[in-house]
C-alpha cells in the first residue's frame, strides 16, 4: 500500500501541472488584446485578484510560516510572475481611467502584504499560529479569486454572450479545484480545502453557462470589434 505522503506528493505535483495550465490559459485573451492594441470589454478584475493571491499563498508555503509545502510555493511562485505580466499587458492597452484603478488596486495590495508579513513575522512565534493566521487570510483571497469571474458571469447572463469568458480558463479552474481539494483531503489541510473546494464549485458554474450560452454567442461580432478597435487606435497615432 502507498505511503499517504508519496500519494499526497503525486497529487501535488498533479497539481502544480494543471494549476501551470491554468495560470497559461488566459494566454489567448492577451494575445487577443496585444493584436487588436485594446482590452475591449475584457476585465482585469481577475488577474489583479490573483496576484494578491499568489502572493499570499507563496508567504503560506514557507518554512517558517508552513512547513512542507514546497510544492504550493512553486506554483503560485509562477502564479505570481505570470499574472504581474498578465496585469502589465492589460495596464499597457488600457485608458487612463482602468490604468489608476490598476495601479491603486496593486499599491493596496503591495500595502497589504507588507503589513501581513510584519505582523506575522514579528507578533507570532510558531508555524502553528502563522499557518493559521496566514490561512485564514489565503482562504479570504483564494475565495475573492475564485468569485471574482462573478462580474463576468453576470455579463454572460446579461448578454446571452460566452464571448468574454474563457473556456479554457474555466476549465482549468475546474479542474484545478479538484485536484487540489484532493490534495488538502490526503493530509487534511482546510486553509487549503476551503477555497478549493469553492474554487471547484466555481468552475463548474461557468462551465455549466459556457454550455449554456454557446449557441447564443455571436462569434463574428468579437472580429468586427478587434478591427473598430485597431482602427481607433490608428486613427489616434495619426493626430
Amino acid at each position: 500500500m502507498a505511503d499517504p505522503n508519496t500519494i499526497r506528493t503525486i497529487v501535488g505535483i498533479i497539481g502544480n501541472v494543471i494549476s501551470f495550465f491554468l495560470f497559461l490559459s488566459p494566454a489567448p485573451t492577451f494575445v487577443k488584446i496585444v493584436k487588436s492594441k485594446s482590452v475591449m470589454e475584457f476585465k482585469p478584475d481577475p488577474y489583479v485578484a490573483t496576484v494578491l493571491n499568489c502572493a499570499v499563498w507563496v508567504f503560506y508555503g514557507m518554512p517558517f510560516v508552513h512547513p512542507d509545502s514546497l510544492l504550493v510555493i512553486t506554483i503560485n511562485g509562477f502564479g505570481l510572475a505570470l499574472e504581474l505580466f498578465y496585469v502589465a499587458i492589460f495596464f499597457v492597452y488600457s485608458d487612463w481611467a482602468k490604468r489608476r484603478k490598476i495601479i491603486i488596486a496593486l499599491v493596496i495590495e503591495a500595502i497589504f502584504m507588507a503589513i501581513l508579513i510584519f505582523v506575522t513575522l514579528t507578533f507570532l512565534h510558531g508555524t502553528k499560529s502563522r499557518s493559521m493566521l496566514i490561512g485564514i487570510v489565503a482562504i479570504v483571497f483564494n475565495v475573492l479569486m475564485y468569485t471574482s469571474p462573478l462580474t463576468v458571469m453576470k455579463k454572460v447572463i446579461t448578454t446571452k454572450s460566452v464571448k468574454y469568458m474563457p473556456f479554457f480558463l474555466s476549465i482549468a479552474n475546474f479542474a484545478n479545484g479538484i485536484v487540489w481539494s484532493c490534495y488538502a483531503l490526503l493530509k487534511f489541510d482546510p486553509y487549503i480545502l476551503i477555497p478549493n473546494g469553492l474554487g471547484t464549485i466555481s468552475g463548474l458554474v461557468q462551465l455549466i453557462l459556457y454550455a449554456a450560452f454557446y449557441r447564443t454567442t455571436n462569434w463574428n461580432e468579437d472580429e468586427k470589434e478587434v478591427e473598430l478597435s485597431a482602427s481607433k487606435t490608428n486613427k489616434s497615432s495619426d493626430v
